[in-house]
């Protein structure tokens, strides 16, 4: 039997690579016959970078910026020829912060522009963004700031609630510095700015904030959104799909003139993902949370509806679901399964992979053949 072990990160636990390493010896323990072939992915949040480099050849350049809390930090980006690829996270991720130091009212996204000027300085054309897993909610305004834009009536760089009362926005040295550059943006959700499904409302509670900032924020952004006016093209970039991905870069990018990308699908092709899924018996994926913010870009997601299409069975092991049964068979997921439920949460975060890799021993009785 040939399994593809293609797993996403988990959250800050664990890299998508070593959850496809725990996975694959848990199954081969069990059933030592069966190929196992690991594809560790990426929806654009933490490993794009390094599944790009991987992928294609190519060169990692590491620069220091300024992180979420105006710190110095190492981040890295990859270049082929003219083209470059960057990872939002590697510069305002949450990985980057304790918990006790998560504020999205305060962090920026200075550092992500910073990761674009160093790449244009080396000479790319073309940029891809990676945008997810980031500790920020400030509308991509740290960014802009980064590559010059300007307001008279707000700091771009002190995170989203510096915005509150901002009611104008200059991008012009922000588009000269662009000019003769095309972007892209990999996002992991195709969230709006703002609203019920926006940026806020859906990610800023696991980035620290409580219902009265969250309040606060949404307002700050709706602002910032209305200071920064549309395109050139006439389009409203806040209601574009993505434009809610990582606290808002998303919409900063739109509105600059980025095409936007589902992440999963640029980096699936970029792995060659549907020929090693065909020649699969079995595609075993993986995320921190298997929930409703899965069902709209993450790569379970991606994986599941692929693998429907080829008819390979799909199965998702997660740190926990909180997704029943009849939204799992919609997707396409054939099975999931809990670390916390096996193990306990304790165990599943303070032992990821020994957690995941007794999961996939379990599965593999299950769904392996012997």
């Amino acid at each position: 039997m040939r399994v593809l072990v293609a797993p996403d990160s988990f959250g800050g636990t664990m890299r998508a690579d070593e959850a496809a390493a725990a996975i694959s010896l848990g199954w081969l323990a069990t059933n030592p016959r069966d190929t196992v072939v690991c594809l560790p992915l990426s929806d654009g949040g933490p490993g794009f970078v390094s599944a790009v480099a991987a992928s294609l050849g190519a060169q990692l350049h590491t620069v220091f910026v300024t992180g979420p809390l105006g710190d110095q930090i190492p981040a890295q980006f990859a270049l082929l020829g003219t083209s470059a690829w960057i990872e939002a996270a590697s510069a305002c991720g949450l990985h980057l912060l304790d918990e006790s130091s998560l504020n999205p009212e305060v962090t920026s996204s200075f550092g992500v522009g910073q990761l674009v000027l160093a790449a244009i300085e080396c000479g790319a054309k073309h940029i891809t963004i990676g945008l997810g897993g980031t500790s920020t909610n400030d509308g991509g305004s740290g960014m802009l700031a980064a590559l010059g834009a300007t307001s008279d009536t707000a700091a771009l760089a002190q995170g989203g609630s510096a915005l509150i009362e901002i009611s104008d926005v200059d991008l012009g040295a922000a588009h000269r510095i662009l000019d003769g550059i095309s972007l892209v943006v990999a996002t992991d959700v195709d969230n709006p700015l703002l609203g019920l499904r926006g940026a806020t409302a859906t990610f800023a509670r696991q980035k620290g904030a409580d219902d009265f900032a969250v309040m606060r924020l949404e307002s700050a952004l709706a602002s910032f959104a209305k200071a920064c006016g549309r395109r050139a093209d006439g389009k409203d970039s806040s209601v574009a799909l993505g434009a809610g991905a990582a606290g808002g870069l998303g919409f900063a990018f739109i509105r600059l003139g980025a095409q936007r990308l589902a992440g999963i699908e640029t980096v699936m092709q970029m792995l060659n993902f549907h020929e090693q899924l065909a020649m699969s018996d079995l595609v075993v994926t993986g995320e921190g949370c298997l929930d409703d913010q899965t069902l709209h870009g993450k790569v379970a997601m991606g994986v599941a509806q692929a693998a429907a299409r080829l008819g390979v069975p799909c199965v998702v092991l997660a740190g926990e679901v909180r997704l029943g049964k009849r939204e799992i068979s919609n997707v396409g997921i054939d099975s999931a399964y809990s670390m916390k439920d096996l193990v306990g949460r304790e165990a599943s975060l303070g032992q990821p992979r020994e957690s995941i890799e007794t999961l996939a021993a379990r599965v593999a009785k299950t769904w392996g053949r012997r």
